[in-house]
């Protein structure tokens, strides 16, 4: 192998020292099967030739994402549902809400009903043996009310019963009762049993046995409420009355003994 070639600087007064350098020969320099920023040479990929055989150029796997199907609209008739259910919730909050100003504002009260006396002007067996009765009942309606009135309308039915058995029946007179009004009413019943010896018989053991014959005595009233100068609409409502009196014996005086009596409002 040759020697390295010696060359001496002709520039004597450069600052190096007068030593030899070696020059070496130039060297071809190599380029890139894969030049930069590209990731297959022009050639393809020298793994797809090897020994002899082609492979198929190599492609990257993307994965797939799956999207979520999109929600279904809600179809026309549940809308229409929530939105009937809303109005009706209004509407029920919209009537709470004016019965419980009226209610401040006029402060009703249950009217009050009494039993006073009673009379029994025909008790007695008729002659297919049925029961025949006629009483006359006096009683007192009271309305402790200061801005509420109250309409007595027609259709009312009242009625006496001994132990399931209707006695006699009649109704109430039609009237406007005022504030704070107090309204004495006589009303008249009458009525017709079947098997009244059966019914004279328990009545008598009632009475020698207890010294008493308990009554009861039915109200089935519709009125109309007059709140200042608004009349509502018609309702009814229901008065009971338990009566303790010591005797049915017609032309007598009977004596009322207890008397209680419930009143309720029904639509």
């Amino acid at each position: 192998m040759a020697d390295h070639q010696k060359v001496y600087p002709l520039n004597t007064s450069s600052t190096h020292d007068d030593q030899p350098l070696d020059v070496e020969a130039p060297q071809t320099p190599r380029v890139p099967l894969v030049p930069r920023g590209s990731s297959k040479s022009d050639q393809g990929d020298p793994a797809a030739h090897i020994h002899g055989h082609h492979y198929p150029p190599f492609q990257r796997t993307i994965p797939v994402t799956h999207t979520k199907p999109p929600k279904k609209r809600r179809s026309c008739c549940c809308r229409f549902l929530c939105w009937t259910l809303s109005l009706l919730l209004l509407l029920i909050l919209v009537i709470g809400a004016v019965a419980g100003i009226l209610y401040l504002v006029f402060q009703p009260k249950l009217p009050k009903f009494s039993i006073d006396t009673l009379q029994i002007t025909r008790f007695n067996l008729t002659n297919n043996s049925s029961l025949s009765a006629t009483f006359n009942v006096t009683i007192t309606a009271r309305n402790p009310n200061k801005k509420v009135g109250v309409y007595y309308e027609g259709g009312s039915h009242i009625s006496v019963w001994y132990t399931g058995t209707n006695l006699c029946q009649g109704s109430l007179p039609k009237f406007y009762q005022g504030h704070r009004n107090t309204t004495v009413l006589n009303v008249l019943l009458s009525g017709q049993t079947d098997d009244g010896n059966t019914l004279l018989t328990s009545l008598q053991q009632q009475q020698l046995q207890t010294g008493i014959i308990p009554l009861n005595l039915r109200v089935d009233q519709p009125v109309r409420i007059k709140l200042g100068k608004l009349k509502l609409m018609k309702v009814k409502f229901r008065v009971r009355c338990r009566l303790d009196i010591d005797s049915l014996a017609a032309n007598n005086a009977i004596n009322i003994r207890n008397s209680s009596c419930k009143f309720r409002f029904r639509l």
